[in-house]
């Protein structure tokens, strides 16, 4: 799963500020009294979001189901020098040596599960490793950002001798978008090498995702829009859910 998407999955996404990123998700513990010492950072892929908190000073598991995305996550901590705990695992049956007193999910990745079931199993892993009281927040893209932004729309992204063809088809009956990623990497002088991944991304309405983090004891203190306290609308293409156990 992911196999070329891990090989470039940084270059693609080198816009995003994690540095930035990480300070927003701890304002939001500060600003519910809930500031973490042992970080669950699942679906952690290549380990921005790890790498970060543990130059925090924060002591950070990181869990993703790809050995590939895991494989670069390890090397970017050994690199600078970081004790970051590795963990291969589907997170939907998430198993810990113990609990811990946070957990984040970043980057959309819970839209990446497209089995209602498996998402609410997620939540209850989740749950179950958490400690009483504690926060976890997460991301997702909205239904608005599917169906309007991703669509049926076609992407081109270029960087140094690689370029991506980014294809998506929409389902408005499942909410589901289909996602066909075509990498075409520079191997010599006009010569490309071309190698393509598949993606699915699905979207829940707030209903679906408040029932299943309700089922595992899971209370929604906050809904935000991307990097704000403020509520989301009709248009907010990203939200960040804080819920907390209980």
């Amino acid at each position: 799963m992911y196999e070329e998407f891990a090989s470039y999955y940084d270059i693609l996404t080198s816009d995003v500020d994690y540095q930035a990123r990480c300070e927003y998700i701890l304002s939001i513990f500060e600003r519910f009294q809930s500031n973490p010492t042992l970080l669950l950072d699942l679906a952690c892929g290549t380990g921005g979001f790890s790498n970060e908190f543990a130059k925090r000073g924060f002591s950070v598991i990181g869990v993703d189901i790809s050995p590939e995305m895991l494989g670069i996550a390890s090397d970017k901590s050994e690199k600078l020098g970081l004790d970051v705990l590795y963990l291969c695992q589907n997170a939907a049956e998430l198993d810990l040596y113990g609990t811990v007193d946070g957990v984040i999910c970043c980057q959309d990745s819970l839209n990446h599960i497209i089995d209602y079931d498996e998402l609410s199993a997620v939540f209850s892993r989740v749950s179950l490793f958490l400690e009483t009281g504690k926060l976890f927040i997460f991301d997702l893209n909205t239904p608005y950002k599917h169906e309007f932004i991703l669509g049926d729309n076609t992407f081109f992204l270029e960087e140094d001798n690689l370029c991506c063809v980014w294809q998506n088809t929409f389902s408005k009956e499942d909410m589901c978008v289909n996602i066909t990623l075509d990498f075409f990497k520079e191997i010599d002088n006009d010569i490309y090498q071309r190698k393509t991944d598949y993606i699915i991304e699905r979207a829940y309405t707030i209903d679906e995702i408040n029932t299943a983090l309700e089922k595992a004891s899971l209370k929604v203190e906050a809904i935000f829009a991307e990097m704000t306290y403020d509520k989301p609308n009709r248009d907010t293409q990203r939200i960040f859910y804080v819920t907390r156990k209980v």
